[in-house]
């Protein structure tokens, strides 16, 4: 699929997932795709762990509140360290919001659908470190979102998006009139 396709395919899928599994090979190239993402002063704050054995999926999703991606197949959590990049500046918010984008994009382009789940585990809870302790993250590092990887049962909702001439322009800032 072309770049540009897949940016214009992508959505949040909040559906219920078909049982069949995602290929290894899949779920590799989706961490690649993660893993290649720019990274600040390149200190690769972002580490992947993938999941399809199902007891696990179970587990894990026990422990959220979310109904998002407990049908998938297969889930990928994305964790992070702060650590400076420059002067006392961490960029590990912008190394994982492109590599998160970055496995959203690879799904759609093998036929998966996701959605960035992360309010439901980075809340006062603590429901990102129960879910790190099982698969024994070591402390230093913080789950801040995960991904369902699966193909739709349901189909996929378009959600509006504002018309282009009202957040886009050229040479200057423009006010719709």
């Amino acid at each position: 699929m072309h770049t540009l396709t897949a940016i214009q395919n992508r959505t949040s899928y909040r559906g219920k997932y078909d049982p069949t599994p995602v290929p290894r090979e899949h779920l590799q190239q989706l961490l690649e795709a993660g893993l290649a993402a720019p990274s600040g002063c390149n200190k690769q704050t972002t580490s992947l762990i993938a999941v399809d054995d199902p007891a696990l999926l179970k587990q894990l999703n026990a422990l959220t509140d979310s109904k998002i991606g407990q049908t998938a197949p297969a889930m990928i959590l994305v964790l992070t360290r702060r650590i400076i990049a420059y002067r006392d500046r961490t960029y590990y918010v912008q190394d994982y919001a492109a590599a998160i984008e970055n496995i959203l994009l690879a799904a759609v382009s093998l036929g998966y659908e996701s959605c960035w789940v992360e309010g439901q585990i980075t809340d006062v809870d603590q429901i990102g470190r129960q879910m790190t302790d099982v698969l024994g993250v070591p402390q230093d590092y913080e789950l801040v979102c995960y991904l369902p990887i699966g193909k739709a049962a349901e189909a996929t909702k378009r959600p509006n998006k504002q018309p282009f001439h009202e957040r886009a322009w050229f040479n200057g800032f423009k006010t719709s009139k």
